[in-house]
């Protein structure tokens, strides 16, 4: 990379995590040139405005959580595997973790009223590991690992809405038990998906 396109991702990254923690309107470019060690000049010199900077700390928060969950489930050889494998992802890394939480929680509670352009980000980006667990059940049903009478879809949903409803949850009440009953839930209701 060239120096400018460093420091272009390095104030995205840093952004990101501060957008992370304290939401869009929380967080003033000072919060993010304090973070990069960089002028306001050298901020904008990389962006437009605030908004680009949201647009692209977005963007990079959403990848890397797909990132995360392609990985968690890449080196699993059966479908029950790999929704265990995202359920104890969610319980043992995702739910507690320092940076302020879920992206696609955050960013969607605050612009479902305020930015339809990143609402409509984080609706396509929800979209996507929702069909991400279904299709887990899909192949499962497809390897015969599964019983065909599972709606994969409407599980992928469920699972997903649940996971970040159990995260919201453990973050107000500061520990863990409702994302293990929920994902001990989950592993039992595979457990019957089993052929």
């Amino acid at each position: 990379m060239k120096k400018g396109e460093n420091t272009r991702q390095r104030i995205i990254t840093e952004a990101a995590l501060i957008l992370n923690q304290k939401g869009i309107a929380g967080t003033a470019i000072s919060d993010i040139m304090k973070a990069t060690k960089l002028t306001k000049g050298g901020i904008y010199r990389q962006f437009e405005n605030k908004e680009e900077i949201v647009q692209e700390a977005f963007s990079f928060l959403s990848k890397r959580l797909a990132t995360v969950i392609n990985d968690t489930v890449k080196n699993k050889n059966t479908a029950k595997e790999k929704l265990f494998a995202v359920l104890d992802l969610y319980h043992d890394r995702l739910v507690l973790i320092d940076n302020g939480g879920c992206p696609l929680l955050n960013f969607g509670a605050e612009t479902d009223d305020t930015d339809p352009t990143i609402r409509g980000r984080v609706g396509l980006a929800i979209k996507s590991i929702q069909n991400t667990f279904g299709q887990i059940v899909l192949d499962g049903i497809t390897a015969g690992e599964f019983k065909p009478d599972i709606d994969a879809h409407a599980f992928g949903i469920r699972m997903f809405n649940t996971l970040e409803g159990s995260i919201l949850t453990s973050r107000v009440f500061n520990n863990k038990e409702q994302m293990k009953m929920m994902t001990d839930m989950f592993k039992n209701e595979i457990e019957t998906f089993l052929i």
